[in-house]
């Protein structure tokens, strides 16, 4: 019997990972008496995932073949004319969204069985992990702003569970209290955003506000001359801001690495990190028609591929390398929003989703093969021990750096091609910006892989043993201990690692071959993406010069792209692989650029003085002046002490002797007399 497409179905695939986070986080907790066991959480957590997955790619099919849905669940509220509803919308978008954020969903909870092994929260974090899952699914599958708005919050609180899943580590309280704050900040032009719209259509139904856009591109802001389009796509911009990491509201993505690996690459690969990019993609109706909001984005995206990238060469954090190759490829997926070359974007959001996922969990493999070492300067020779991890990192980082054929090449490329023909505000800054990343990005990978699996072995010395012990155990590690001990060597993940490497692995090289074609040059998006080709050719110009998946990598090796690849992988091996001496040396030379990168070009210290402090001595003199001296000062204390004067004065009229009341009572009724005398006897004045 065929399985069709209706509600229902589509209603179980964000609903079928819930019920798994439900029934693990209630029986499988503290908070439910620990009922079942790890087991029994695994169990029905990965089969949530797996139903989701599974009916997910069953949408696509059915898309693919032309159906689409765009209906309401259920009314959840109605004020006057206004309907809030739950409602789907089913296109090519979301089902391309559906199945990247499904699979890779899949591959880190079969990784979490292994990683996550003898953790006290194993139960918990299989809870956390399939309720992002929905969270997410509800954001990519939402036809409203409204439920858009539910999923993109409830992601954020659910990241600051995860990132903060080891929350007796001071670091890790700190790491998830950053990432909610900064994720505030973005929230709050978001939600301004959406209310614009709401108050100039009336309504938050996708299909209504987009059969509105060219009304609301002729508007302005009441009270300016601003266009209402341009302020109200500028402040959902910022809203993917703050999710999507770009500068300057990406400071909380490097600290998050304070959580598990599989949260990593399930935070920064497919979901959490992505939803802004999608949201930008399925309001492009309305980016459309604002050149100054395509302008915006395109210069932030630039900063945020360029600058972060730099800030990859200096980390020796495994983690923390792939987190900043992160925020620079997000930057790279901006870049193509603000060019218009949203199906470009969406095509590199589902390349990069796989070998990011594959990068960070291949990180994690070598985490714990290194008895949870994360200092990339204690590695070295890995390759001999670690060879299935060693294999993966290194297919990770071909696709990562656009090597021809590798699917992150088809879609960096095909994003380096579109800015080449954009000819909007700041194009070519962007164009400068992803030509130099290109360099830098092969630069950080191959040091990561370089410093990681080839070289002489740096790990297993008494002397740094003991150092990471000490310092690991001051954070509240439960390890038994920190990096390998002395006499000690690396071992090869188990194969419930290693497994979802190798099916991550094989998306990585293969799918943008298959893919490009349909994705960004034939009618698979349909209308469910809006370019106007007449204002923004680029896509157009990128249809005329593609001949095909082969054509297109062969003609690779004659492009400065490629070259700029070589140019980086040769430098990392020249410094970490056959001179090693030469980085010491050129961080010598260039100290003070290599003090401003150390740290992270003194972001943080600017908002902790700015904002933190700043919003602190605010509050102190709020506090001091405001609450103390005038609130408690003079209202409360005041009034009371006003009172007690008052009644000190008056309590001697009360005597107990009965002439002082009638003299009272007579030298009241004299001044009444003269009162009345005054006022109403005109010859008495």
């Amino acid at each position: 019997m065929q399985l069709t497409l209706t509600l229902p179905v589509l209603c179980a695939i964000p609903l079928a990972p819930l019920i798994g986070s439900v029934i693990a986080g209630l029986f499988g907790t503290k908070l439910g008496g620990d009922r079942i066991g790890h087991g029994a959480c695994q169990f029905v957590t990965i089969l949530g995932v797996m139903i989701a997955f599974v009916l997910s790619c069953f949408v696509l099919a059915q898309v693919n073949d032309g159906f689409y849905f765009n209906g309401t669940v259920y009314r959840w509220m109605q004020l006057g004319e206004l309907n809030l509803d739950i409602g789907f919308l089913i296109d090519p978008l979301t089902a391309t969204m559906m199945c990247v954020v499904t699979f890779v969903s899949l591959m880190v909870h079969i990784y979490t069985i292994g990683y996550m092994q003898g953790e006290e929260g194993y139960n918990r974090f299989f809870s956390y992990i399939s309720l992002f899952t929905f969270a997410m699914l509800m954001l990519v599958m939402s036809n409203n702003l409204l439920q858009l708005f539910f999923g993109w919050e409830a992601v954020g609180v659910v990241s600051y569970l995860l990132i903060g899943f080891y929350f007796e580590r001071q670091s890790a309280v700190f790491a998830n209290m950053k990432a909610f704050l900064v994720n505030r900040v973005g929230d709050f032009g978001f939600i301004l955003g959406i209310g614009l719209l709401l108050a100039s259509t009336g309504s938050m139904n996708y299909d209504v506000i987009f059969s509105q856009n060219t009304a609301l591109a002729a508007q302005t802001l009441p009270g300016t001359s601003w266009s209402l389009l341009t302020v109200a796509c500028i402040c959902l911009f910022i809203g993917a801001m703050g999710k999507s990491a770009q500068f300057p509201l990406h400071v909380w993505l490097p600290d998050s690495m304070e959580g598990p690996t599989p949260i990593s690459a399930l935070i920064h690969a497919a979901t959490m990190v992505t939803a802004g990019i999608f949201m930008v993609a399925r309001m492009s109706p309305l980016f459309e028609l604002s050149e100054t909001a395509l302008s915006f984005i395109l210069i932030i995206g630039s900063i945020t591929a360029l600058f972060m990238g730099f800030l990859g060469i200096v980390q020796n954090d495994i983690k923390r390398v792939v987190a900043y190759s992160t925020l620079s490829q997000l930057g790279y997926m901006t870049v193509a929003l603000g060019v218009s070359a949203y199906p470009v974007a969406i095509f590199h959001l589902m390349t990069h989703a796989f070998f990011k996922a594959l990068l960070f969990l291949a990180a994690g493999s070598v985490i714990l093969g290194m008895h949870h070492e994360q200092d990339m300067r204690k590695m070295g020779g890995l390759w001999k021990y670690m060879p299935i991890t060693c294999l993966m990192m290194l297919l990770g980082n071909l696709a990562l750096i656009g090597t021809p054929f590798f699917s992150g090449f088809y879609s960096k490329d095909s994003i380096i091609e579109a800015v080449a023909a954009s000819h909007i505000f700041g194009s070519g800054f962007a164009y400068f910006a992803v030509m130099v990343s290109v360099f830098v990005t092969a630069l950080y990978s191959f040091r990561l892989y370089f410093y990681v699996f080839h070289g002489k072995a740096r790990w297993g010395h008494a002397d740094a043993h003991a150092h990471d012990h000490h310092e690991h155990a001051e954070q509240g590690d439960d390890h038994a201990h920190h990096g390998l001990a002395p006499g000690q060597k690396p071992h090869e993940s188990p194969l419930v690692v290693t497994l979802p490497l190798i099916l991550l692995a094989i998306p990585s090289v293969i799918i943008g071959f298959y893919t490009i074609t349909p994705l960004l040059f034939g009618t698979f998006f349909g209308d469910s993406i809006f370019v106007d080709i007449g204002k923004h050719p680029a896509m157009k110009e990128l249809a005329e010069e593609f001949h095909g998946p082969i054509a297109m990598a062969l003609h690779a090796f004659t492009s400065p792209v490629l070259l700029l690849v070589c140019l980086g992988v040769l430098t990392a091996a020249i410094g970490y692989l056959w001179a090693p001496k030469v980085p010491g040396q050129v961080a010598q030379a260039f100290a003070p650029l290599k003090k401003v990168l150390d740290h992270k070009y003194y972001l943080d210290e600017f908002n902790q003085t700015v904002f933190a402090k700043g919003l602190l001595w605010i509050g102190g003199v709020l506090w001091h002046r405001g609450d103390q001296k005038i609130i408690d000062g003079f209202f409360v204390n005041g009034s009371a002490y006003a009172v007690g004067r008052f009644a000190g004065v008056i309590r001697h009229f009360q005597s107990g002797y009965l002439y002082h009341y009638a003299f009272a009572m007579i030298a009241g009724l004299a001044a009444l007399l003269a009162w009345v005398l005054y006022a109403y006897l005109p010859f008495v004045r």
